[in-house]
């Protein structure tokens, strides 16, 4: 059985040679955050994709759908699955499914920002998600999507008398 420390650095290492960075996502967090929470501050945002990045159910679904996309690039997946993936064909709903795992890690309104986020796809999300024929980010766009939703969540629910949610009534 791998360990804590060698599922985290090859999670973080194949998001980065993905092209995405921890201050990427914690820009979608701002995104999800910033009407919410006054004067969230990087540092914050980065702890918090950190800290849920720290999860193995997290590392687990980056090294599982990145290695997806991999070889479907590569095209050593069988069809018409191969085929399904480079397309990100829009029936296709196991890289939301395998998403959906990491954002049940920190509570339900991971899963509001998740489909949010998915939605709108700002950022990051936005550039995993063109398609150009020959890179494949079928898996890797919702993940980003839900680590950002997660670490969101996990600032929500730890800072509660920051919101301003709860600051109307």
């Amino acid at each position: 059985m791998k360990s804590d420390k060698e599922l985290r650095l090859k999670s973080l290492a194949l998001l980065e040679e993905r092209g995405v960075a921890i201050a990427d996502i914690a820009d979608l967090v701002l995104c999800l955050q910033n009407q919410y929470i006054e004067d969230l501050t990087l540092e914050e945002r980065i702890d918090s994709v950190n800290a849920v990045l720290s999860k193995r159910e997290v590392q687990n679904a980056i090294i599982t759908g990145i290695e997806l996309d991999m070889l479907a690039e590569q095209k050593e997946l069988s069809q018409p699955l191969n085929d399904i993936l480079m397309e990100d064909e829009g029936l296709y709903g196991i890289d939301e499914i395998l998403a959906l795992s990491i954002v049940n890690v920190f509570g339900s309104i991971g899963f509001t920002n998740y489909g949010y986020i998915d939605k709108i796809k700002p950022g990051i999300i936005k550039q995993l998600n063109s398609k150009d024929g020959q890179h494949c980010h079928t898996f890797l766009d919702d993940i980003v999507g839900a680590i950002a939703a997660s670490a969101a969540s996990r600032i929500a629910h730890s800072s509660p008398d920051k919101s301003a949610i709860t600051n109307q009534n």
